[in-house]
């Protein structure tokens, strides 16, 4: 149990209420009970805040205050803060200790680091290295000459092919594939031939990969995914892709190859980037939008094919009203026929 206080002065928060009141746990506005705290962060939500039973509500500077009844925390971003507030009321984090499983196999020719974990059914490939801390879960498969740095978590079921190269502080999610063969087929003839895929993937310190996302491998050179990218379940990556420092890619996005994300770039979920597109530092790409051609900074594009979000509602707004547009023509030939009678 913790206090009002105590939680607000944990995430540099203002009180406004009982700071004295206990709270034992965290749950969204519509759940939550008396003894536990929720956040505003939306608009949207504000209906939801004036009904929760919540006994403290993280709540932005300037928010007007959604209830009587419940204490207000208020943060300069809400939804950070309630985040760090769950970090004190989360359960311990499952550890995994140091060694490896007799039911894995590590090749002779592996490096293994200091304080690394290997659980069952693991496979470590000759040449392989694997950095001091990192925890390769059961079933993984590290294939020869790859390279995993240190504290790195690599989920069960993951693999990673051959050549591929893993900084620091990584996470890798369930049945994710790293440095599968890019799809490259020449197509010139009646069968399509395969095009060797002879490079690599680079995955740089602090990425973060979804369950069962793909990440191709290179036809030559690399793919990269820089610093800090964060990348949702069910991300399909291609070969020779480019993906910049901390940008966060959402469910379903499939991103074609050779295409290059700039920095903090976000694409929502079921977007999809042709080949060979350039997407500037800061865009943003809307849901199931379809980009077929390059992306300056900082503009949010939406639609297929995509364009600049403003320019996508209008003609939205547009189509909502084609069925009225059509009566009225309809309206209109029928008095131009009547007059053509007449004549």
């Amino acid at each position: 149990m913790r206090t009002v206080g105590e939680l607000s002065a944990h995430v540099g928060g203002v009180v406004e209420g009982d700071p004295a009141r206990g709270i034992a746990g965290v749950a969204g506005l519509s759940d939550a009970e008396p003894d536990q705290i929720s956040f505003l962060a939306s608009p949207l939500y504000a209906r939801a805040a004036r009904h929760s039973r919540a006994g403290a509500i993280l709540v932005g500077l300037n928010v007007p205050r959604p209830n009587d009844s419940a204490v207000l925390v208020r943060a300069e971003n809400p939804s950070l803060a309630f985040s760090r507030v769950c970090e004190i009321f989360a359960p311990e984090p499952v550890r995994f200790e140091p060694g490896v499983s007799p039911r894995a196999h590590v090749s002779p020719g592996a490096e293994i680091g200091e304080g690394v974990s290997i659980q069952p059914g693991a496979v470590i490939e000759p040449g392989a290295r694997v950095g001091r801390r990192t925890v390769i879960g059961a079933n993984c498969y590290v294939g020869h000459e790859s390279r995993i740095g240190d504290d790195c978590v690599i989920y069960p079921n993951v693999c990673i092919r051959e050549r591929v190269t893993i900084g620091n502080h990584v996470i890798i999610h369930c049945g994710a594939v790293i440095g599968a063969d890019g799809f490259g087929f020449d197509i010139s003839s009646a069968e399509a031939q395969k095009i060797p895929q002879i490079g690599t993937v680079r995955i740089d310190d602090r990425v973060e990969i979804g369950a069962n996302a793909t990440v191709d491998r290179a036809r030559f050179g690399q793919t990269w995914i820089q610093e800090g990218a964060k990348i949702d379940n069910l991300v399909q990556v291609a070969h020779n892709v480019v993906i910049g420092k901390n940008s966060l890619i959402a469910a379903q996005a499939g991103i074609s190859g050779s295409s290059r994300l700039g920095q903090r770039v976000i694409l929502a979920g079921q977007a999809g980037i042709a080949g060979h597109v350039a997407i500037g530092d800061g865009a943003i790409v809307a849901a199931q939008a379809g980009v077929g051609k390059d992306v300056p900074p900082r503009l949010m594009v939406a639609g297929y094919h995509a364009q600049p979000i403003r320019q996508e509602q209008k003609m939205e707004a547009s189509m909502r009203r084609l069925p009225e547009i059509i009566q009225r023509l309809r309206r209109v030939e029928q008095r131009l026929g009547q007059r053509s009678d007449d004549d």
